[in-house]
């Protein structure tokens, strides 16, 4: 006897099996002839270990519009928004809108995120509402917090003391903006501090690095070499990392096996970078998205994160990592099946790894957190963002969606239309 069945479904290997559950765990995968409390029919639509959001900024989303929108659209106008929404934002404004985010996320199949969070407030408001969010969405999101100091952690003058509180207070991941600093010198010395920091506690690292079109902003080369001097390997992320995309051949060519060889990961972040970077080109006009599937041939993890939703920077989103794979697979022409194949694992299996969650996955003793989605494969799940028919959370069942077929009067033609490839009703 089992708390719940998942029959029939669908594993992105393209395995049939059935999904048997007990309390928070996963208790056998197979062909299972067994009763329990509940059963859910999946009958052949996939079922996914579930997303994850590998890059966020949970304490900014939902505040689209205030004080004001951002008129230009670039990142530094969305930086100097964000230090006014700071000034008049209170901690229960942070709360409330971080929760109907984690309820968006839950209902999509999104259970794990990385949200940096930042420290450049004396009052550290936001980590103290970060951390009451992380305590009330336990039993259903994992919630990693980033100590991040947005306006440089040697050009605020407090931003040093208060990203070390704020780790004291319990922050998982040490953060930092290397190329927002006043100097080339300044954000490099700051790599280091920061690293220094995250080794003498045991944490990993994940920096918001080189997101510029200057194509001498090259921290990650000094963050790839304090992994290897501190032995960080495994431990350390780049994210954005979009001046790559303006850099010399020739340069990327040895930076890139250096990475490797560090084992540093890469979080670009599809929706955001494009709309954000190349904000002073005419054209040709720069994208941004980094060097994906050079990352990817030199055995670099890569993740994609969503980063912003209704906030400074991005007055779209709906926290739906699909639409992330989709767009990053267009930017980074990814169309081979094989890297479609990978967009998917690049909301999912990737950025688990990157942020080190344990006992993920589809596979007996994993905890029982997974998605049915209507869609018979990852591409076809990436190609039609796929409703998720249900999500389990930790053994528990917690969103159900219908199917979004259609119903159509055109006579001679079918009366209902699902998009998936040969499905016909």
């Amino acid at each position: 006897m089992f708390d719940l069945i998942v029959k029939g479904g669908t594993l992105p290997d393209g395995t049939v099996a059935d999904i048997a559950i007990n309390g928070d765990r996963i208790a056998e995968i197979g062909r299972i002839e067994a009763e329990a409390a509940q059963v859910i029919d999946a009958g052949g639509d996939l079922v996914s270990p579930p997303f994850v959001d590998p890059h966020f900024h949970l304490d900014a989303t939902q505040s689209y519009g205030i004080p004001r929108i951002n008129a230009s659209g670039t990142l530094l106008e969305g930086i100097g928004l964000w230090g006014e929404l700071k000034a008049v934002m209170t901690q229960d404004e942070v709360v409330e809108r971080a929760l109907a985010y984690c309820d968006w996320a839950a209902s999509m199949g999104l259970l794990h995120i990385r949200s940096h969070v930042d420290t450049c407030d004396d009052r550290l408001l936001g980590v103290e509402a970060l951390l009451e969010v992380r305590q009330k969405v336990k039993h259903y999101i994992d919630l990693q917090l980033v100590a991040f100091p947005q306006d440089g952690f040697y050009r605020d003058p407090t931003a040093r003391e208060n990203t070390i509180r704020a780790l004291d207070m319990g922050v998982d991941v040490v953060g930092g903006i290397p190329h927002f600093e006043r100097t080339m010198a300044d954000g490099a010395a700051s790599v280091k501090e920061l690293c220094e920091i995250a080794a003498d506690r045991g944490l990993m690292v994940d920096m918001h690095c080189d997101e510029t079109d200057d194509p001498m902003s090259r921290h990650i080369e000094a963050l790839t070499h304090e992994t290897q001097r501190l032995g960080l390997q495994g431990r350390v992320a780049g994210s954005h990392l979009t001046s790559m995309h303006s850099m010399d051949n020739y340069y990327v060519s040895k930076l890139l096996p250096l990475m490797a060889e560090a084992e540093v990961s890469a979080i670009p972040n599809p929706l955001i970078n494009i709309m954000l970077q190349g904000r002073h080109d005419t054209f040709p006009k720069r994208r941004g998205l980094t060097r994906v599937k050079e990352m990817r041939a030199q055995g670099i993890r890569v993740g994609f994160g969503q980063d912003c939703v209704l906030d400074p920077w991005y007055s779209l989103g709906t926290g739906d990592m699909l639409d992330v794979a989709f767009m990053g697979l267009h930017v980074a022409q990814m169309s081979s099946p094989d890297e479609m194949r990978h967009c998917f694992d690049m909301v999912t299996s990737e950025s688990a790894a990157i942020l080190g969650l344990a006992d993920y996955g589809l596979h007996k003793g994993a905890t029982a957190s997974l998605v049915v989605l209507d869609a018979g494969n990852p591409i076809e799940a990436v190609r039609l963002r796929a409703t998720r028919l249900h999500v389990i959370a930790k053994g528990k069942l917690i969103a159900s969606t219908p199917r979004a077929d259609a119903d159509l009067s055109i006579p001679g033609r079918p009366g209902q239309i699902r998009r998936r490839h040969g499905a016909h009703s």
